[in-house]
């Protein structure tokens, strides 16, 4: 029960820099700059590491970390990075599960 607990708490306190960090980024209204790398190469991090860890819980809050720094920027920032970084994870994950047995 506890690890959950460090899980939602990493989630939360990525979002809540997430926010942060894009509002100093981004002081103008929403505009669409297209895929920002950084960012992208952050959710694949995260969610690689949030979804593939499964013996280390330490790097499954960093993922989760990551990944909740990544989703928690202003609206309408970090859907494709998002979106790349779970698709990413999802491959992986099937190619670990599916192709390893």
């Amino acid at each position: 029960m506890l690890e959950f607990l460090i899980y939602l708490l990493a989630f939360i306190i990525g979002s809540i820099i997430g926010l942060l960090y894009s509002y100093k980024q981004h002081g103008e209204p929403f505009i669409v700059k297209g895929l920002n790398v950084v960012m992208c190469v952050i959710s694949v991090i995260g969610w690689m590491l949030a979804v593939n860890c499964q013996f280390s819980q330490g790097l499954i809050a960093v993922g989760l970390l990551l990944a909740g720094f990544v989703i928690g920027e202003r609206p309408g920032y970090g859907r494709i990075e998002t979106l790349i970084g779970i698709i990413a994870a999802v491959i992986v994950y099937l190619i670990m599960h599916l192709i390893l047995l």
